[in-house]
């Protein structure tokens, strides 16, 4: 009998002492490791490789410190709640193939035991990572995928901290409207009527038609005419017909989205056949990467893009100084809204996994539908993160930059829009090439 007590006692003893185990496993590991999904080869590579460097610079400042930069993680040396556990981010390359992605993300998951992902830059290659994160329960947060469908799927598992490509329509089309109304810094109101045609071409991927088809919309919200929409081949050798096109139609503006290769295809084209317009805009991408300024150089003189950084955000912002310091005496450049936007995944990612304190998949869910990340401890010119019952930051903005050519022959990215926040006058019309 006292045998049997005794053995029933062990068992009882083991179980709690398993279930204890149990319980804190996730938060007794030395490293915390996440999956992150970049296009590191291939058209997209350098812009792969840029956010790589980016969310790498991120992870060590976090990881091990960064005396000089005037933000909570900068002192951590790791993830205080998780007793200083370190991150460690697992980099793969989805060459921009949605299923190579999908199949990266399961092998992320299942072989590498990461306990998240990030990523992964394409929106088609994004909408498939989340699909098997949700099927997996695994969190995923999206730091630069800006498709509007991507949080509109009523998934749980996902949230994304960049806006996306609503709110940086519906910002062009408020520059448009500022032109007309005189708010535009260094020019007078210009009548609509000699900036109401406008034309564009897309890339069409699941970004670029998401792209195309909101600019129509917006278009007729604010009462302009599409008088030439294309949706073209991603990557493609040749644009002269898409240019072609757009010319034909005599557009007050040519609105475009393009990935690298394709926005310096499309400006050398255009330039070819000394294409005219008042107004050039690209959404972002090929348009904000610094290849794209340091390839063209003063070809882009008055070239508009949407983006969410601008280095003049510096002189206003102090955090986003120094760590725009930091990156470029690593890297030689500035950061893009790209790589900026890398910075505050890998940010977020921290700043969740500190509020779970575990690395439990139901505690890090809890945690990020409960962030609230202020403005003041953000890279970016946003009013800070928190996302919505859909897992959509609400608070991030976005800025329109102008590329403008300096006296001393550089090119310069100023910001033009918010006009509050404007560095330099606006070139108008677009001075075109000669």
């Amino acid at each position: 009998m006292r045998k049997t007590r005794f053995i029933i006692f062990f068992v009882f003893i083991l179980f709690i002492s398993l279930m204890f185990t149990h319980g804190n496993v996730y938060a007794q590991q030395n490293e915390i490791k996440i999956g992150v999904l970049y296009p590191l080869s291939g058209a997209l590579a350098t812009i792969g490789r840029d956010l790589q460097r980016a969310a790498e610079l991120t992870a060590d400042m976090i990881n091990n410190k960064s005396p000089g930069v005037d933000l909570p993680m900068a002192s951590w040396g790791g993830i205080p709640n998780l007793g200083g556990a370190k991150i460690k981010l697992i980099f793969v390359d989805h060459r921009g193939e949605p299923d190579r992605g999908a199949d990266l993300a399961k092998r992320l998951i299942l072989d590498d035991k990461v306990v998240g992902l990030m990523g992964a830059y394409n929106s088609a290659v994004t909408k498939t990572v989340s699909a098997v994160a949700e099927r997996y329960g695994v969190p995923m947060i999206n730091d630069s995928s800006t498709s509007p469908d991507l949080t509109e799927r009523g998934f749980k598992w996902f949230w994304r901290t960049t806006p996306h490509d609503n709110f940086f329509n519906k910002d062009l089309f408020e520059l448009l409207k500022g032109l007309t109304e005189g708010k535009v810094k260094g020019v007078k109101a210009i009548p609509k009527a000699q900036l109401k045609n406008l034309a564009y071409a897309c890339e069409n991927t699941e970004w670029g038609s998401g792209v195309a088809k909101s600019l129509e919309a917006y278009a007729k919200e604010y009462g302009f005419n599409i008088t030439k929409g294309i949706l073209y081949n991603a990557n493609s050798p040749d644009l002269t017909s898409e240019a072609k096109a757009l010319m034909s139609v005599n557009p007050d503006a040519m609105l475009f989205a393009s990935y690298l290769s394709d926005s310096l295809l499309m400006i050398r084209t255009l330039k070819s056949m000394k294409a005219k317009t008042k107004i050039l805009w690209g959404q972002n991408a090929g348009f904000e990467m610094a290849d794209f300024a340091k390839t063209l150089g003063a070809d882009i003189n008055g070239v508009l893009t949407r983006t969410v950084f601008i280095d003049k955000i510096t002189r206003v912002k102090k955090v986003a100084g120094q760590i725009n310091a930091l990156y470029k005496q690593k890297y030689g450049d500035d950061l893009t809204g790209a790589t900026a936007r890398s910075v505050v995944g890998v940010q977020t990612w921290a700043y969740v996994l500190n509020k779970a304190g575990s690395t439990d998949p139901k505690a890090i869910q809890k945690a990020c539908n409960e962030l609230h990340i202020p403005a003041k401890e953000l890279v970016m010119p946003w009013a800070g993160i928190k996302f919505d019952s859909k897992g959509q930051n609400i608070l991030g903005r976005g800025l329109i930059g102008q590329y403008q050519l300096k006296s001393d022959g550089k090119i310069s990215l100023e910001i033009v829009y918010p006009f509050e926040l404007a560095t330099a006058n606006f070139i108008y019309p677009f001075p075109g090439w000669k």
